[in-house]
């Protein structure tokens, strides 16, 4: 599930998976799939920097960062559509959003699947009628009054309370204190939540205790789930470099896909943007003797200074230009703040996801049965099957790491 959040301030006061270019028809969501999974492999190759697990949802910041788009104007939109990957088109980029809703909020007995948008606004701050109108017509974005000015922590709870509400409680304080004051005027926020049950569930009697090797050479023992014998078979590949595999939940609509590399994870990780769309389609159903760490971790990030370097600076400065949301140039960006959550198990898997976004005033090889043995790092991200749109994307360093 993913939550994101955009808190807007007046300067001037004190206080299957695709990578590559996909035709776009009407009626399709094909342009903004491109666009997230690049930026999603984008911000991966920022946070995977370090040797720890990594995890977050690109498409919770994605549609977030897209609800700030409708309102950038000039250089400060250019960065956010260039670094986002946003289609240029304005109709076709709202249009495809408002089929992104439909199609994730769609009804389906094998899982949960929702996302949810809202925008906050100070009762007393005006905003453009078109900015509030594309809102709720492209992003389902209802508006809020809140008081800001004299209830702030107030505010900040009832805020929180909506991204628990709708993450099933996983993403919990979004917003620190402190992190809204009395000069914020709007915070805009997504929620995308996923609880989901493996096709072919792995038998709890025959999760054991096993080794994994992180990236260091550290040696952890975590329990290992495990899932052989004939009637295991998956959609499997393997390179010279690395394994994958793809592992469905009920109404095979949405996936796991594990890329396990077979030596180092570093140059992995660095091929992924050239060969992710390539390498899925090399997919195949197998036999396979599977092994996969049960894992549940939380991660929390601050992302300004990984956007403001991936290309968009403009709009963390005065200079920045959000004109289109209430007519003025005074907001501007101060923070991106993202929180996430995954627990992988024998049944499934749980997911959510949280982004803040906060704008403050200016004064703030041979044919044989595979092994897939993941008892070392491994990237591992959920996708849309249909699309291949990626909504989750990690990496498992140490899986005993909470």
């Amino acid at each position: 599930m993913t939550f994101l959040a955009l808190l807007f301030s007046p300067i001037l006061m004190i206080g299957c998976i695709s990578t590559t270019t996909v035709q776009t028809n009407s009626g399709s969501i094909s342009d903004i799939v491109n666009g997230n999974n690049q930026f999603a492999l984008d911000m991966f190759s920022k946070l995977g920097s370090q040797q720890e697990n990594v995890f977050f949802s690109p498409w919770s910041i994605y549609s977030a960062i897209a609800m700030a788009r409708e309102g950038a104007k000039g250089k400060t939109a250019l960065e956010m559509q260039q670094v986002m990957h946003l289609p240029e088109n304005d109709s076709q980029r709202r249009q495809s959003f408002a089929l992104a809703y439909d199609k994730f909020n769609a009804k389906d007995a094998g899982y949960t699947l929702s996302t949810a948008n809202a925008i906050w606004v100070e009762k007393d701050y005006p905003l453009l009628d078109n900015f509030t109108t594309d809102i709720e017509r492209y992003y389902h974005g209802s508006a809020q009054n809140v008081d800001f000015l004299g209830a702030t922590e107030d505010t900040r709870s009832m805020i929180n309370s909506w991204v628990e509400s709708r993450t099933n409680d996983k993403i919990k304080d979004l917003i620190s204190p402190g992190a809204i004051s009395p000069q914020t005027q709007l915070v805009i926020t997504n929620a995308v939540y996923f609880n989901g049950t493996w096709v072919r569930s792995f038998d709890k009697n025959a999760t054991r205790k096993g080794n994994f090797k992180t990236g260091d050479g550290r040696i952890i023992e975590t329990p290992m789930m495990e899932s052989v014998g004939r009637e295991s078979r998956f959609n499997y590949t393997e390179t010279g470099d690395m394994q994958m595999l793809e592992l469905p939940y009920q109404g095979k609509r949405i996936s796991m896909i594990i890329l396990l590399p077979k030596s180092d994870i570093s140059s992995l990780e660095k091929s992924l943007t050239g060969r992710l769309a390539e390498l899925t389609k090399g997919l195949q159903e197998s036999r396979v003797d599977v092994y996969i760490p049960k894992f549940t971790f939380a991660a929390k990030y601050f992302m300004a200074k990984n956007l403001e370097d991936m290309g968009m600076p403009t709009a963390f400065t005065p200079g920045a230009d959000f004109s289109g949301i209430n007519g003025r140039k005074d907001l501007f960006i101060n923070e991106v703040i993202h929180q996430a959550f995954v627990d992988v198990n024998e049944q499934g898997t749980e997911a959510a996801a949280a982004t803040a976004v906060v704008m403050p005033t200016m004064a703030y090889g041979a044919p044989k049965t595979p092994v897939f043995d993941a008892d070392h790092p491994f990237v591992f991200l959920i996708q849309d099957i249909e699309t291949g749109n990626i909504l989750f994307i990690g990496r498992v360093s140490d899986p005993s790491n909470n």
